[in-house]
């Protein structure tokens, strides 16, 4: 349980430090670049023989999948960070955290990880969770609509996207990390896989934001180098600590990804509200609620209900 709790509050940190780059003025693209700089550097310092790295076969198929893996970890980021600044803190842990349908399903139909036989209640509860995703990304404007309010409201009209956008790109991240990390490692290789997949992700990056600068002309401010290395530690350690809950429990998605996502849902949505004064509209309340029933559904036999 104490890596569930490590890597809910490092996934909600992740939620709050983007929220927070629009009032510092941090460019959320450059600053995601250098957050997997910061992603390599913290798994070195947690890799306790880095002699393990010799035996890596950088030409293998394994190798060559986890560092494309990194192109997912930068698409995924950048949508993160669109809805927590966009939308919520919350809409964005919710569609983060429904995305946990994606896995599931891939555990069930596809790998057929699964340790236990999916009922109708479980299929219902991933239904529900599908539902708890729509009523997050609906966003409300102001009544009156004057020129401006009507502008605003035909943008919030079409924020919706970009929780739906980060529930597929969650839950294809999950998907391959949990995958690949199955298929091409062993257990003790946690670290040295993330540090191959952040390798990927600092190569990747690192060519769109050099193609930005010399095409159309993006300025590197050391405000969002600083943002991006900030970032970067919880970042790692989030990934870090659930790779390690999913090996305590057999690699499991069924199980693990439901009691971390309640959790993280829990504390980000509480956090938002502290920090931020974030208010939920109604339809976003019943989402968050939804999404509790769903998840509870979806693992009701581990939860032994």
């Amino acid at each position: 349980m104490l890596f569930f709790l490590l890597a809910v509050l490092f996934t909600v940190a992740l939620y709050l430090i983007m929220r927070a780059y629009p009032r510092y003025q941090v460019d959320s693209f450059h600053a995601v670049v250098f957050n997997y700089y910061a992603c390599v550097i913290t798994g070195l310092l947690l890799t306790p023989e880095l002699s393990v790295f010799k035996e890596v076969k950088w030409s293998s198929e394994g190798t060559i999948l986890t560092l494309a893996l990194g192109a997912m970890f930068v698409t995924a980021f950048m949508l993160i960070g669109l809805t927590a600044q966009k939308v919520s803190v919350t809409a964005t842990s919710l569609a983060g955290n429904m995305s946990l349908v994606v896995p599931v399903l891939f555990g069930l139909f596809v790998f057929k990880n699964n340790n236990k036989d999916f009922t109708a209640i479980n299929y219902a509860g991933l239904v529900l969770a599908l539902v708890a995703l729509a009523l997050g990304a609906i966003q409300k404007s102001a009544k009156n609509e004057t020129d401006t309010t009507k502008k605003d409201m035909q943008i919030s009209s079409t924020l919706w996207i970009l929780p739906v956008l980060t529930f597929f790109a969650s839950g294809t991240n999950n998907t391959l990390i949990n995958y690949l990390s199955v298929k091409y490692y062993l257990p003790g290789q946690t670290t040295v896989f993330m540090i191959i997949a952040c390798t990927g992700a600092v190569i990747i990056g690192t060519a769109l934001l050099v193609y930005r600068i010399i095409v159309t002309g993006d300025k590197l401010k050391l405000r969002s180098v600083i943002g991006g290395f900030i970032l970067g530690v919880p970042n790692f350690l989030s990934l870090y600590f659930l790779l390690l809950a999913l090996g305590s429990f057999g690699n499991s998605a069924a199980y693990v990804f439901p009691i971390y996502n309640i959790l993280t849902m829990l504390v980000s949505s509480f956090a938002a509200f502290t920090i931020y004064r974030e208010r939920l509209n109604k339809y976003n309340k019943w989402g968050l609620v939804l999404a509790v029933i769903a998840i509870i559904l979806i693992s009701y036999q581990e939860l032994n209900l």
